[in-house]
């Protein structure tokens, strides 16, 4: 039987260059020259080569969530949903409970209700910057979302089509100021629509912010009823969370 050689720890860092896994080399060889190494266990040694090459993959994927999903320099944090002097979260306990993100695990949506500056959109986007550790998350303002849409759908079908398909793919959809204004665009009211019936035959999540109070969203959606009761029972079918301020009481 031919023996083994053995690779001189230089061969091994270098081939490591070479496929690009420059933090395993330098674990490789930081560990190399510890004095602990020939004691090291070998699953204890595998960790201490990956853990850095893991941690970098991994920053660098949540970077790029925050970039793609409109929310890089956010400085919200889900700690800082919870009763306080300044507003109270009802149902109780329901920000602990969204912050496990089963919500978005199961397609589930989240209508978020309150005054304005109540901390909707600080709530919304504490949620959005949490769960992109782990999922596809993106936020928009809802009009200005839906007039591009309604005007890329006009310009050019197969470029609207492909942009709904990457927004019904995402497991959380953020539509902030939702229904601030009157939609009185047909186009808009359909685009709206579809989006929203779409994602819930996906069982995608989507989170709606809104000022108002959803029986009264009807009235901002015109020339359109049966659009307008469809929204309202997709955006509030599972959980609905009031923020009511303590800032005038």
């Amino acid at each position: 039987m031919t023996a083994r050689t053995t690779k001189p720890i230089d061969t091994i860092v270098d081939e490591l260059l070479a496929i690009g896994l420059k933090r395993v080399a330098a674990a490789l060889e930081e560990q190399y020259n510890s004095p602990d190494f020939l004691s090291l266990d070998r699953v204890e040694l595998i960790s201490r080569l990956i853990e850095p090459e893991y941690t970098e993959t991994i920053n660098r994927r949540f970077t790029t969530r925050l970039r793609n999903g409109h929310l890089t320099g956010c400085p919200q944090e889900l700690e800082n949903c919870v009763d306080s002097a300044e507003r109270s979260y009802v149902p109780e306990g329901i920000t602990r409970m969204l912050g496990s993100f089963d919500f978005i695990r199961k397609g589930m949506n989240v209508c978020i209700l309150g005054a304005s500056d109540s901390g909707k959109t600080y709530l919304a986007k504490a949620l959005g910057i949490t769960a992109c550790n782990e999922f596809m998350v993106e936020y928009y303002c809802t009009e200005e979302l839906i007039e591009q849409l309604s005007d890329v759908k006009d310009l050019d079908l197969k470029k609207y089509n492909k942009r709904k398909k990457h927004l019904c793919k995402l497991d959380l959809l953020i539509l902030d100021d939702f229904l601030l204004h009157s939609i009185t665009d047909e186009r808009q009211v359909k685009v709206l629509h579809e989006l929203l019936n779409k994602r819930a035959e996906a069982l995608k999540s989507t989170i709606v912010c809104s000022q108002r109070m959803p029986q009264n969203w009807k009235a901002m959606i015109l020339n359109d009823e049966i659009a307008a009761d469809a929204i309202e029972k997709r955006a509030t079918k599972h959980y609905t969370v009031m923020i009511e301020s303590k800032k005038d009481s």
